[in-house]
């Protein structure tokens, strides 16, 4: 089980950026796909996520209306699209893969991808 993120740097407020997740090792269309962050010296905190069949999308309250996530089973990839970003969006971006199995949920993590809002 893999997922990469790709897609973060460095950008300026108010800027945009596309955050990518593929993913490969598991049935990618039967996860929910989950993008959470970490900023330094703060919790890890969900951000977007998005079911295995696609709709219903959720969002942090802080983030919505500047992001949209959406995946591409074909593709096996998850993309977080952020606009109007701020200082405060500067942490580093995790994708999470989520699955029930019974009575348990597993978790599958990438290694993160930085984003930094900054003039």
């Amino acid at each position: 089980v893999q997922l990469v993120e790709s897609g973060g740097g460095l950008v300026q407020p108010g800027g945009s950026l596309r955050l990518s997740c593929a993913v490969s090792g598991f049935t990618f269309s039967n996860y929910v796909i989950n993008w959470y962050r970490q900023a330094p010296g703060k919790e890890h905190e969900l951000v977007a996520g998005i079911p295995a069949a696609g709709g219903n999308t959720n969002y942090a309250d802080y983030m919505k209306g500047r992001v949209t996530i959406s995946r591409d089973n074909a593709k096996n990839t998850v993309y977080l699209q952020m606009s109007s970003l701020k200082p405060e969006d500067t942490a580093v971006y995790y994708c999470n893969a989520q699955v029930r199995v019974g009575a348990n949920i597993l978790n599958y993590w990438g290694q993160g991808t930085q984003v930094t809002v900054s003039s």
